[in-house]
């Protein structure tokens, strides 16, 4: 062998030797890490490059600058469903989830979430921020894929699935189902659990999601935050919304910064979006004046876009092209088979999936794949949907709507004379002509309406067929691998949890045992009795007036399904409890 030759080889043989990065890690290393940053309640119009007069988001614009834009991107108009849509790939209705409190907000155990696949496929799996589908077994994070999950209960810090009193500023979250007091403010502290575990020494590649709980209500940020904007003459809640912005850009900032340090940058899928449009505080007459919304109608939980169309930016360098504007349609159900299109994982068997791969678009600027499809919407409350109200079918040109002011109150089916009012006032818009949506084309094209309320009409049917034969998921007690499980009113179902009664039944599938139940109680005005209920078991204990708390020692609970009541009466009104602490602590005979 020549001298050259020689040399050459073994500068490559100690090059394998010194570099960090060996060849182990570089052969592992061929599928791309993946981060999907999720924002929550940040519309379209919360983002400096659309046309924002205060916001100044230069790090979340870097995606785009250095990636690719999808200006017509469209997500559900609530939390849950998005999220749900989001890790399935699928329309979250199929999945069970609905809205986002109580039992609407359950994704069934049953679905594929894409941490699953990836988990099984080689990857590690953290998600750090919102979960917001089920704070229980079967339903937690972990039961669905992630290996590594720091999160806060329900939808949102101060919910009632969390502790008394937690707030954004050192708050209890759950690490690994494990509630941990934290310091420090709860957007940072999930993004430094982020780069803690991107930057963790590892052959395997990771799927990161950081699904910050910011800008949703409640308002809480820094001071030195929020004092540029008001400044400005904002008014207090958008100098506090934009503020929160600028705290989510500024961290999304350190997790770019943190890829480049680690070297893993051209190797890196970087999605960054929101879950819905912005959410507003309605005073009796109006909202607030002053937030931008790049003048799409509407707001959260409405179906006309500014509550559905959502900012999204994704980069891969060297694999993309930098700086490039889609006006294709895409929806957050694409995200799923993308990715896995991308890292050439294949899909499980007979998985059903309604969103499509954007890699022909993002690599060679091709739409024909995605020509001709619609994106249905549909938002109420209540765990039983029923057909019509509160809907629409987007589609790249045309859009169909069935709004509603207030779908926060649609709880069960029309009657027949408000069914033929709302099938009477469909609108009808051109969506790539108005994006506004203004100029109402109903009575224009009553053809193009009938085609997409027959799709709707379809969607609906095949959804809601799935949705019923899975029923809506249950919390599992009693099970070894959880022993005591925490029950919050925020998990409630049953007629009067819509009411101001405040009183509702849990889901519940046990395995036989001896429990202990404990109740923590609201203000208990007067001497009464406490009540636990499952099955054929009902035990009752005495209460006095201003007690806290109360435990039921050594239940006998059958195993099967069924609705767990826990509640108290004083002066005859039954009232649920705060929390219900359910712990097996022997199996029966």
């Amino acid at each position: 062998m020549e001298i050259i030759p020689k040399i050459r080889l073994l500068i490559a043989l100690l090059f394998l030797l010194v570099n960090p990065f060996n060849h182990k890690a570089i052969t592992a290393q061929k599928r791309p890490n993946v981060i999907i940053m999720m924002t929550d309640d940040q519309g379209y119009g919360d983002i400096g490059m659309h046309g924002n007069p205060y916001l100044k988001t230069r790090h979340i614009e870097a995606i785009a600058k250095q990636g690719i834009e999808m200006e017509s991107f469209i997500a559900y108009p609530n939390c849950s469903a998005s999220r749900a849509a989001l890790l399935t790939g699928r329309y979250p209705y199929r999945t069970g989830v609905t809205a986002v409190t109580q039992v609407d907000h359950f994704m069934n155990t049953s679905e594929i979430t894409i941490a699953e696949i990836l988990s099984n496929n080689g990857y590690r799996t953290g998600i750090f921020g919102k979960w917001h589908l089920g704070d229980n077994n079967p339903m937690r994070p972990t039961d669905q894929g992630f290996q590594e999950a720091l999160v806060h209960k329900g939808g949102g810090i101060g919910q009632a699935a969390g502790p008394a009193g937690n707030t954004y500023f050192d708050p209890v979250l759950e690490h690994n189902n494990v509630s941990k007091k934290y310091k420090g403010y709860c957007d940072d502290i999930f993004t430094d659990a982020t780069l803690d575990f991107i930057s963790a020494k590892n052959d395997k590649p990771f799927f990161a999601y950081l699904a910050t709980n910011l800008p949703h209500f409640p308002l809480q940020v820094p001071d030195e935050k929020a004092e540029p904007y008001r400044k400005m003459g904002l008014h207090e809640d958008n100098a506090l919304t934009y503020g929160m912005i600028d705290n989510i850009d500024g961290n999304v900032g350190r997790v770019l910064a943190k890829l480049k340090q680690l070297g893993i940058e051209d190797n890196t899928i970087v999605i960054f979006l929101s879950d819905n449009g912005p959410r507003q505080r309605r005073t009796k007459n109006d909202v607030y004046p002053g937030r931008w919304v790049a003048n799409l109608r509407g707001t959260k939980t409405s179906v006309y876009d500014a509550g559905i169309r959502v900012p999204f930016f994704v980069k891969w360098p060297n694999h993309f092209k930098k700086n490039v504007k889609s006006k294709t349609m895409g929806t957050v159900m694409d995200i799923l088979p993308t990715i896995l299109d991308i890292a050439k994982v294949p899909l499980p068997d007979a998985l059903q999936l309604d969103g499509k791969s954007l890699l022909p678009l993002w690599k060679n600027d091709d739409a024909d794949s995605l020509q001709g499809r619609e994106f249905i919407v549909q938002m109420h409350y209540g765990p039983t949907p029923f057909k019509y109200m509160h809907f629409t079918v987007r589609t790249q040109t045309y859009k169909l709507v069935s709004p509603n002011d207030f779908p926060h109150g649609i709880l069960y089916q029309p009657k027949d004379d408000q069914l033929k009012e709302v099938l009477s006032n469909l609108e009808l818009y051109n969506i790539e002509e108005d994006p506004s949506e203004r100029i109402d084309l109903a009575k224009k094209y009553p053809e193009i309406v009938e085609d997409l309320l027959a799709k709707y009409e379809n969607w609906f049917d095949e959804v809601t067929q799935e949705r019923d034969a899975k029923g809506i998921q249950r919390i599992y007690l009693g099970e070894t691998a959880t022993p005591e499980v925490n029950l919050s009113r925020f998990d409630w179902g049953g007629p009067r949890v819509i009411s101001e009664n405040e009183l509702g039944f849990w889901r519940v599938r046990t395995e036989a045992g001896i429990y202990d139940i404990s109740m923590d109680l609201p203000e208990v005005i007067a001497d009464g009795l406490a009540h636990i209920k499952y099955q054929n078991v009902h035990k009752t204990l005495a209460i006095i007036k201003g007690q806290k708390q109360i435990i039921f020692k050594n239940i006998s609970l059958p195993s099967g399904v069924g609705n767990f009541q826990a509640f108290f009466k004083s002066n005859r009104l039954a009232t649920g409890p705060l929390f219900v602490t359910i712990k097996r602590i022997d199996v029966l005979p």
